[in-house]
């Protein structure tokens, strides 16, 4: 047996906080490399940085190296750090609260799309085996007053030599930590510490908030409720579609040849996501914040648009093949379809997105009450692209059939996803003849949006999630689609020619609240007729309707 002498736990700091530097942080450094390139002060700046974060990471390891609780903190930071590693250097993630808030709402078929040997690797390399031998070395404890001493010491020491360093490189450090916000959500395990506080102090914030409700003036007039037909609105939640690679949109490839011919359809060229993941999105378009005042606390503890639709005595249903809706649609109707087992449509715990229209012709042929249906498609969710679409719209190859997308060519990885937009071009398609169908006896109408878009190697960047004032436009430019019936339009007083015109505006999920409230002809306070993107293009009689 090994006879390992004692150490002191300020060696141990020392050398674990080296470990976390360098063992951890290779995205750090890269970027770091890229963002000082400068031969002559470049290597001065990045040595500058490193010796600030040690002494930080230093500092706070001595403080918390008592008896009982420096090794199990450590172990815990080796293990978890060489996961969040794996996925920084896998798919080019950034950490914040944001990022911990997607960690904490997924759901097993996402989690188990992103496992794989390599994140065992890095977890059994960098995690366990460093833990293990950490385990195995004694450590020697002062009496508390001298180790208090010694820790008291060591941190003004680490003061010193960072506040020395930053006056040294004053200017060259201000600049690049002005001018690079990114690099706080790049140093691991701060980053994600970090993070796990913003998430955990949001959710101590919602529990403390008194839930609100919303528009509950809402009604809808006599035109909006007393006409012959009864009507479908269908909004369809888009999971992850870029509007950079749908063919409708002037896409190189022709992703979208289905809905290319379908009359009538209107696709806006210039709409924008509310967030870059899904937990933001979703409860941001359906609130009445907006993007630039969204507050996540806010959101959960708020009633939104499907609430103020129910209020106006509207029939509304969620119909689920994701993850779920964040809270949207917590007093509505919620049919979750992805847990169906319906052997064409389903197999290894996921639908095809198909399956979202199964049972709707039946829904329209008995409908009885004006009615919003909301489904959400799991659409282009990655990394594994491939599993997202039924072999047959496997129009682009190769393709990518791994969740290691840093080790796909862009071009398999493209081929993929441009696959998924094909599956989505033929279920949106299929929809809207359905509802094309039962026009004569249904007001029928589609309003078809992605929650945010996706990153495919651009940048280094893969899926999505990055901070939006850091994300990539992939990310935030996302498509808008509208079919509305003829009779639709009468009923509704709202003229398609005129919409199409409007193609072109600077649209986003800010207008998906206001605009749903305008087109349904419902009356309440919460309106907003400047946000309502169909309130240019209402008849007379349909703008009367809406005035307050």
């Amino acid at each position: 047996m090994l006879n390992i002498k004692a150490v002191r736990p300020e060696y141990v700091t020392a050398v674990a906080s080296a470990f976390l530097l360098i063992g951890f942080n290779s995205i750090l450094w890269q970027h770091l490399r890229l963002i000082t390139d400068d031969p002559g002060t470049g290597w001065v700046l990045r040595l500058a940085f490193g010796i600030m974060i040690f002494c930080a990471f230093n500092s706070v390891l001595t403080l918390l190296a008592f008896r009982k609780i420096l090794k199990p903190i450590l172990i815990c930071l080796f293990i978890i750090s060489a996961g969040v590693t794996y996925f920084m250097n896998r798919y080019g993630v950034l950490i914040d609260a944001g990022m911990m808030r997607n960690l904490a709402e997924t759901n097993t078929t996402e989690v188990r799309d992103l496992l794989s040997p390599t994140l065992l690797m890095y977890i059994v390399l960098l995690g366990i085996l460093p833990s293990l031998v950490l385990w195995k070395i004694p450590v020697h404890y002062q009496k508390l007053p001298r180790d208090l001493l010694c820790k008291v010491l060591v941190s003004m020491g680490g003061a010193v030599i960072m506040g020395s360093v930053a006056l040294l490189n004053y200017q060259g450090l201000s600049s690049l930590l002005r001018n690079h916000h990114e690099l706080h959500l790049m140093v691991v395990p701060s980053n994600y510490i970090g993070a796990s506080i913003g998430y955990l102090r949001e959710q101590v914030v919602t529990a403390q908030k008194p839930f609100v409700t919303l528009g509950e003036d809402a009604t809808r007039n006599s035109e909006g409720t007393q006409h012959s037909r009864k009507s479908l609105t269908v909004l369809v939640v888009g999971e992850s579609a870029r509007a950079e690679n749908f063919g409708i949109l002037g896409y190189g490839r022709d992703t979208s040849p289905q809905l290319q011919k379908e009359h009538g359809l209107i696709a806006f060229t210039h709409f924008h996501s509310c967030g870059t993941e899904t937990a933001v999105s979703v409860p941001c378009m359906f609130s009445n914040m907006g993007r630039k005042n969204y507050d996540a606390s806010t959101a959960k503890t708020q009633e939104g648009l499907l609430d103020v639709l129910k209020h106006a005595g509207l029939n509304v249903i969620w119909r689920d093949n994701q993850s779920g809706c964040k809270g949207t649609c917590d007093r509505v109707t919620l049919q979750n379809v992805s847990i169906s087992k319906d052997p064409d449509l389903c197999a290894n715990n996921e639908c095809r997105d198909e399956i979202l229209l199964k049972g709707l012709q039946d829904l329209i042929e008995h409908l009885d009450k004006d009615t919003v249906l909301v489904l959400h498609q799991m659409g282009s969710h990655g990394p594994e692209y491939f599993k997202r679409y039924p072999k047959a719209f496997e129009k682009f190859t190769p393709v990518c059939a791994s969740n290691a997308l840093d080790k796909c060519s862009r071009e398999s990885i493209v081929n993929a996803y441009d696959n998924t937009l094909l599956y989505t071009d033929h279920v949106l398609a299929n929809l809207i003849d359905m509802l094309r169908s039962h026009q004569d006896k249904v007001d029928t109408a589609m309003i078809y949006l992605s929650d945010h878009g996706e990153s495919l190697g651009e940048y280094n960047l893969f899926l999505h999630g990055t901070p939006y004032m850091l994300a990539p436009d992939q990310q935030k430019h996302v498509p808008l689609l509208v079919w509305l019936s003829d009779n639709y339009q009468r009923s509704f007083a709202v003229n398609s020619a005129c919409l199409q015109n409007t193609r072109n505006s600077a649209l986003s999920q800010d207008n998906l609240f206001h605009s749903m409230l305008g087109l349904l002809k419902v009356h309440t306070r919460v309106y907003n007729p400047a946000l309502d993107l169909f309130a240019g293009c209402r008849t007379p009689d349909g703008l009367a309707t809406n005035n307050r």
